[in-house]
């Protein structure tokens, strides 16, 4: 798994960085590029029947490869299912975290965050969410699955706090503000939108998630910040 640039000394450049080095990647061996064409198909199907539903079976009938041509690149169905948990965790990162380095430190960069956030979640609402399906599945189950979707929730959950402290430091946020609080209600307004948007299907919930982040800038913010125009995305 790449590890996400630190948000306490990232620069605009680490943006072109990280980018850089994975066009490093290209051209990869057949090999290569057929594994990344099952990860990508498994991924599909997982935001549909979940990683619990994933089989070497079902994604080789996906595929239309033989059982033993989808175990060769993997070697278990568990290997399988730890392939599509990293894959989606860059794709994350990819759309989230990385085009978020490009914002000054501070609020402008948490603003990010949660924007790009946001947008990923108007697609997810029909595709649905791997790390909340995969925490349904495996949250009692512990094992090489659950510590590699644990460890990926962790990684992104620790750069939105080094965020949220940059903020502070910036002076956008109040002192005493708790970044482990803060991160908490903007991770459980998320998590919330899913529930109301998805599985109940209640309309502009995309927008009452859009006013929770404000409310929770605006309650541990020193002064009143004026919140951005209102964009498309939502």
């Amino acid at each position: 798994m790449s590890a996400l640039p630190s948000f306490t000394s990232a620069t605009p450049d680490d943006l072109a960085s990280a980018r850089a080095a994975r066009s490093q990647l290209k051209s990869p061996h057949k090999g290569q590029q057929t594994k990344q064409a099952i990860v990508d198909a498994a991924l599909g199907l997982a935001t549909q029947i979940g990683l619990e539903g994933l089989s070497i079976g079902a994604v080789a009938e996906l595929m239309q490869m033989s059982k033993s041509g989808v175990f060769s690149h993997f070697g278990s169905r568990e290997e399988l299912q730890m392939s599509v948990v990293r894959e989606y965790f860059r794709r994350f990162e990819e759309e989230i975290f990385l085009p978020a380095l490009a914002q000054p430190r501070g609020l402008p960069r948490l603003r990010a965050l949660f924007e790009h956030w946001m947008k990923r979640v108007s697609v997810e609402l029909q595709s649905g969410c791997i790390f909340i399906s995969g925490a349904v599945e495996f949250d009692d189950r512990p094992g090489p699955v659950r510590d590699a979707l644990v460890s990926s929730v962790q990684t992104w959950l620790g750069a939105f706090h080094r965020a949220i402290v940059q903020a502070r430091d910036e002076g956008h946020l109040l002192p005493q503000a708790d970044e482990k609080q803060v991160a908490f209600e903007i991770h459980a307004l998320i998590l919330g939108l899913h529930y109301e948007a998805r599985f109940l299907q209640a309309s502009g919930a995309l927008e009452r998630a859009v006013l929770a982040f404000e409310g929770i800038v605006q309650r541990h913010s020193p002064a009143p910040v004026k919140p951005p125009q209102k964009t498309s995305a939502f």
